[in-house]
């Protein structure tokens, strides 16, 4: 084979054929590749090295995960639906409910993410459907799940997004009628104090209930609507929080009614490059609901700039002890809250940290005070990180502060592993550095892990949203 015609072959395996056309590699596509400047951009603002090995492939990461995560745009209902309506006679007239004619069908606890059309995080849906078959003939089960798909993979709100499910369906299956109910949960915005390096409590979620219903469902107040919500309790769902069908909601997303102190100055590059991306993803940033889009989106991000925050050691030097010396002590702070940014794909990753460290009972000794620890540990989350690094980076801060002996562990849930396609829902990861005594007494690492056990440290939001 000449080199011209290994040339062409190479381009057909790396491009690929689709219907006689040339189809682009996804790295080769225009919205892919006006992504990934846009990122860099983003990165090159708050500081980074964008040839720096972690980051380096993080813009086509982003990319990867954006246009994934968005996909529910060039999804069509109807190509799911149709070839998925299944003959089901049910019972006669008069006889009763069931099957094909008039018997309930409920579709629980389908989890889904779809991205917020308000700051671009991407946040958890979990859907739950019912329905009412008619013309003797049911929807293939796993059909409600491509369905909701279609329209989670899109920037959306809740309200809206439970209203095009109940229409999709009502439309393409032609039952006597559909309810949704969603149970969503968006991660809260950090209020960070850059004076006083105070971190809000750890909240964890935003947590929202919505509804739409058609055809016989159209009326909340119905008996069916009754006998959907009885299935719904059953699973644990508080429905009593439900907003009813059509009801507005207003300012669920943290961005929108975020009370931070914090307000960078608007960058127009910055702003941009975002009003980019969302033409990238196919979306209008003139739309009404994006217009304020990228504003939000960089105030979250810039909560992570590099130069923002200076770790207040003043006055603190290594650990001494001075007069009459005695056993040296478990020290423990649990549960201080931090939020930080995964450095791979831009998504926040959130939970808390805690530290041991051994300290010798003298006159003048004392433990180190919790606002330092806090002061470190927010030091090393505001920024984009790796939660192994972060975890390693506190431990080593601290160790000459406590005499050598100190154990941190981490604990946190990651928005990544609910998006980009991997949707690992209820997933959290631990991490762990040992310096010192704790790094071979076995005894010593046990005494603080069961402390942390038997204080229930991790409130695991992630795994259990509603």
């Amino acid at each position: 084979m000449g080199a011209l015609d290994e040339g062409h072959l190479n381009l057909d395996l790396d491009i690929g054929m689709k219907n006689g056309c040339i189809d682009l590699a996804f790295e080769l596509q225009p919205e892919t590749l006006a992504i990934q400047d846009a990122v860099k951009l983003l990165l090159q603002a708050l500081h980074e090295d964008v040839n720096r090995e972690g980051i380096k492939k993080t813009p086509f990461r982003v990319a990867k995960a954006l246009r994934e995560g968005t996909r529910g745009y060039k999804l069509k209902v109807k190509d799911y639906v149709q070839s998925a309506l299944f003959p089901e006679a049910g019972l006669d007239e008069g006889v009763g409910q069931a099957g094909g004619v008039g018997g309930l069908v409920v579709v629980r606890d389908l989890d889904h993410y779809s991205y917020c059309e308000c700051c671009l995080l991407p946040f958890h849906v979990r859907c739950h459907i019912g329905y009412v078959p008619s013309g003797q003939r049911v929807l293939g089960l796993s059909k409600f799940s491509r369905v909701t798909d279609v329209f989670a993979k899109r920037l959306q709100d809740p309200q809206r997004l439970a209203d095009d499910i109940c229409s999709a369906l009502q439309h393409w299956v032609k039952p006597s009628g559909v309810a949704v109910v969603l149970e969503c949960s968006h991660i809260h915005f950090p209020s960070l104090d850059l004076d006083s390096l105070h971190l809000s409590s750890h909240h964890g979620f935003v947590k929202l209930l919505v509804s739409s219903g058609s055809g016989v469902f159209e009326d909340e107040s119905s008996n069916l609507w009754g006998e959907f919500r009885s299935f719904l309790t059953f699973k644990g769902v508080k429905t009593q929080a439900l907003r009813r069908n059509g009801s507005s909601v207003k300012e669920w997303c943290p961005s929108v009614k975020s009370s931070s102190k914090f307000s960078p100055e608007e960058d127009p590059e910055m702003v941009s490059a975002v009003v980019s991306i969302l033409k990238s993803l196919g979306e209008d940033p003139l739309r009404k609901e994006l217009i304020a889009t990228p504003t939000r989106f960089l105030k979250w991000m810039l909560n992570f700039q590099r130069t923002n925050l200076e770790m207040k050691l003043n006055g603190v030097n290594s650990a001494k002890v001075n007069g009459e010396v005695k056993e040296k002590r478990l020290h423990c702070e649990l549960n201080m809250p931090f939020w930080s940014m995964c450095e791979h794909h831009l998504l926040p990753f959130y939970g808390v940290v805690h530290i041991g460290y051994f300290c010798a009972e003298g006159s003048n000794s004392n433990p180190i005070g919790n606002a330092l620890m806090k002061s470190i540990v927010h030091f090393y989350g505001f920024k984009l990180q790796v939660q192994e690094r972060m975890t390693r980076q506190i431990a080593e801060t601290l160790s000459p502060l406590v005499g050598g002996d100190v154990i941190v562990v981490a604990e946190a849930g990651h928005t990544c592993m609910i998006s980009r396609g991997i949707e690992k829902f209820g997933s959290s990861t631990a991490t762990i550095a040992v310096l010192g005594r704790f790094s071979s007494d076995n005894s010593a690492r046990a005494m603080f892990l069961d402390k942390i056990h038997t204080t229930n440290a991790l409130k695991t939001d992630s795994s259990s949203p509603f």
